[in-house]
C-alpha cells in the first residue's frame, strides 16, 4: 500500500508537471483546447494525441488513420480474400482512440448516431467502434488543421 501511494504520488506530480509544459506553450495551449471542445475528448486523450501524434492537423486522413493503425489492413494472398483488420501503428493513441470513442458513444453525443446507424446496417461492434474511432481522428486533425473548434450539426 506503500509503494502504490508511492506512484500515484509521482503519476499526480507528472500529471502537474505536463500541464505546466502545456501551459508554458500557447500553441500546445491552443490546441489541447481545440482538442478538448470535441465530445469523448478529455485530459488523457488530448494530452496524448499531442505528445505522441504531432502529425495532427498536418498530413491527410487516410496517411492519419494508417499511422495509428485504424485503417483496414488486407489480408489477401493469390486467390485467398481474407478479412480486413487494423494493425501496427502508435498503440498507445489507439488506445486512448478507443476509450474515447466508447465514451462518445455512451455519451450521447454526435458520434452515437452514426454508430448505432452501422450497427443497424448488421456491422459487428468492434467493426461499428473502430469506425467510430477513426471518423473521431479525422475530425480531430480537420479541427488542428482548420484551428476552429467543434461545432456539432444543427438540423
Amino acid at each position: 500500500s506503500r509503494h502504490i501511494a508511492f506512484l500515484e504520488k509521482e503519476i499526480s506530480e507528472l500529471d502537474g508537471d505536463i500541464g505546466q509544459a502545456i501551459k508554458a506553450s500557447p500553441v500546445w495551449c491552443e490546441t489541447e483546447a481545440l482538442l478538448k471542445s470535441v465530445p469523448g475528448i478529455g485530459d488523457v486523450t488530448a494530452r496524448t494525441l499531442l505528445a505522441q501524434l504531432p502529425e495532427l492537423g498536418t498530413i491527410g486522413r487516410h496517411q492519419l488513420a494508417a499511422l495509428v493503425g485504424i485503417a483496414p489492413i488486407n489480408r489477401d494472398s493469390g486467390l485467398m480474400r481474407g478479412r480486413r483488420s487494423i494493425a501496427g501503428g502508435r498503440t498507445s493513441v489507439r488506445g486512448v482512440l478507443y476509450m474515447a470513442a466508447l465514451t462518445a458513444i455512451r455519451r450521447g453525443s454526435p458520434f452515437r448516431p452514426f454508430y448505432e446507424r452501422l450497427i443497424q446496417r448488421g456491422r459487428p461492434r468492434k467493426v461499428a467502434l473502430v469506425a467510430v474511432m477513426r471518423k473521431l481522428l479525422v475530425t480531430l486533425n480537420a479541427i488542428v488543421r482548420n484551428r476552429t473548434p467543434w461545432q456539432p450539426l444543427t438540423a
